[in-house]
């Protein structure tokens, strides 16, 4: 089952997924995941859209650890070719991918950063939950994907969100210390979501792309920091397994700007979850990276990484 996969990807998976766990995963990459989806609850509830979907006969299950969130086992298509779907009542969404909103749990008058936001999955998520009040900074620097983020906003109906285009490594420089929390869900070799019946899915992956992208993750993860006021939480995600760009840009932040930002022990009730590692290729990371958490692929769900931070002093160095 693994011989489509890249030799050096499957060699490295070995030592970072526990044994008992391994042919698990590796069943994943060739199992197609049901459609998931949330409601926008800026247009009806949970309960509503339930309804209206069974009553036009979709057969739906909901999460424990997310009641906001949706299980299709059909084709997606039937999905996206009725009423409720265009007028934007849900949005069509990976469930790993929706974690992240739920640990920064942005608030009514908020105000937030989403430093990659493009295309606007957790932006939207994120702007249901607060309503569509407050305020959302969403940056991107494609502007390919910026249109779509736009045109996922208008049919959400979210009203709350300012669009910006910029390099997310340098953002920080017009938005010093402003936001109360901010999300980093970074650029990543897209390690969670491999998927053997479609080989461009990993044609793209290699050590060196590793290398380029946790470099850039690190920048991003810091114009973060600096972008979020003192006492503000910060989310970093990623859909890898990659340590060097999970585990060790968490490590990298904590030796960087030391004694002004630690992790921070968030779980979701009802979520599995499996711990971060605590080093790699003979390197120990700092044991705050322990309180971070990996989900591992599987029938449901895609790889993620998700840490938790929060900012406890200034790192912004004024004149």
């Amino acid at each position: 089952m693994t011989a489509n996969l890249p030799p050096a990807f499957t060699a490295r998976l070995k030592k970072i997924i526990p044994p008992k766990k391994f042919n698990e995963v590796i069943k994943s990459f060739s199992q197609r995941k049901p459609t998931t989806f949330r409601v926008n609850t800026l247009k009806l509830s949970a309960d509503e859209l339930q309804e209206k979907l069974e009553n036009r006969g979709f057969i739906v299950s909901r999460l424990n650890w997310y009641r906001e969130a949706f299980v299709f086992r059909d084709s997606q298509k039937k999905l996206t070719e009725t009423e409720l779907y265009k007028q934007g009542c849900f949005y069509i969404q990976s469930l790993s991918s929706m974690i992240p909103p739920l640990l920064l749990a942005p608030k009514k008058g908020d105000k937030i950063l989403d430093i990659t936001a493009a295309p606007g999955s957790k932006t939207t998520q994120m702007a249901a939950m607060m309503g569509d009040s407050g305020e959302i900074v969403a940056n991107d620097l494609s502007q390919i994907r910026l249109l779509r983020l736009k045109n996922n906003l208008k049919i959400q109906g979210v009203t709350s969100v300012s669009v910006k285009q910029a390099d997310a490594r340098s953002f920080w420089q017009e938005y010093q210390e402003y936001f109360d929390k901010s999300l980093a869900d970074v650029p990543c070799s897209l390690e969670g979501t491999f998927y053997l019946h479609e080989p461009k899915s990993f044609a793209n992956w290699s050590l060196k792309k590793i290398e380029e992208l946790t470099n850039r993750s690190r920048w991003i993860l810091r114009s973060t920091l600096s972008s979020t006021r003192v006492g503000g939480r910060i989310v970093y995600s990623t859909c890898t397994l990659a340590p060097e760009e999970n585990e060790e840009v968490i490590d990298w932040i904590l030796t960087k700007e030391k004694g002004k930002v630690e992790i921070e022990d968030f779980q979701i009730p009802g979520l599995d979850t499996y711990p971060a590692l605590t080093g790699w290729e003979g390197k120990e990371y700092d044991r705050q990276v322990r309180k971070t958490f990996r989900i591992l692929p599987s029938e449901l769900m895609e790889g993620f990484y998700v840490a938790v931070l929060r900012k406890t002093k200034s790192n912004i160095i004024r004149p």
